[in-house]
């Protein structure tokens, strides 16, 4: 079964499918500065070197850690590479998110990713987390006054529900959603396929948890052996097949495994693999 290898981001932007995502560059518990940072920005480049056009970045990572490491690994940006960050959670310390969505920190916090992203204008700003103590239409009204203004290029929403989805796109385009989901993990179902109907980017992070499906005499296992592939290229190549919207984003922080990461978009799994691998949740 062959899949589309790139798409078109907010129908403008396009990219190759399979992306980079640069949580694991920051210290333990996304916390402060990568142990090796001549290796993280190795990282980063090489990347863009193997063909990668999305990289995904937060300001909660480090925080303010990953988009400083991006920019200066990248900047000037090469033409058709798109960073993507996102604003709407604190961090009072290692391994803690909360969230905060009061207009004035979704701004505050947009200029910011400005500044250390080197940038006039962030390709794809998404809200992190959906703030329950603000309203959502202030917090999808504030990214959409920002896009206004020319400051944001497309806007995106993280872990949110098909109803929540529904609400954005009232006030405002809505270009990708980031939700948890992978071949162990699916309450996102629902998501995906609206997303897929309406042709708006679903990036899954946390893509290639497999947990005991990879073991030994397990399905995954037994396809990636079939395939000459290791089950973690089996659960990203499974992604881009399921549906043309799904944009994975593997993070890591050994060149060697971020090339062993991108093999997975030459990866073709056939009907009766797909098959299985479906059946599995």
């Amino acid at each position: 079964m062959t899949t589309p290898l790139t798409f078109d981001l907010g129908g403008d932007l396009t990219v190759d499918r399979l992306g980079y995502g640069t949580m694991w560059l920051t210290g333990p518990g996304v916390w402060g500065e990568p142990a090796d940072r001549p290796n993280a920005l190795r990282v980063v480049r090489a990347a863009v070197e193997q063909g990668v056009t999305f990289i995904d970045t937060a300001d909660s990572y480090g925080p303010m850690v990953t988009e400083r490491l991006v920019a200066e690994a990248l900047h000037p940006y090469p033409e058709g590479v798109v960073v993507a960050t996102k604003v709407g959670n604190t961090r009072p310390g290692p391994g803690e998110f909360v969230p905060v969505g009061h207009p004035a920190y979704l701004r505050q916090q947009t200029e910011l990713s400005l500044r250390e992203l080197r940038t006039e204008r962030i390709d794809l700003m998404q809200l992190h987390r959906v703030d329950p103590a603000v309203p959502l239409a202030e917090q999808i009204g504030t990214l959409a006054d920002l896009r206004k203004e020319g400051k944001i290029r497309h806007i995106g929403l993280s872990e949110v529900s098909v109803a929540q989805l529904e609400e954005a796109r009232t006030i405002t385009e809505i270009a990708s959603v980031q939700n948890l989901y992978n071949l162990v993990t699916r309450q996102s179902q629902d998501v995906l396929e609206y997303a897929t109907t309406h042709g708006i980017a679903f990036i899954p992070w946390f893509p290639m948890a497999t947990g005991k499906l990879a073991r030994p005499g397990s399905p995954v296992a037994d396809i990636a052996a079939e395939l000459d592939a290791t089950p973690a290229q089996v659960a990203l190549a499974w992604l881009l097949h399921i549906s043309p919207v799904v944009l994975p984003i593997p993070g890591t922080t050994s060149v060697d495994h971020l090339t062993e990461n991108l093999r997975a978009a030459r990866l073709t799994i056939g009907e009766n693999d797909l098959t299985r691998l479906n059946a599995l949740a």
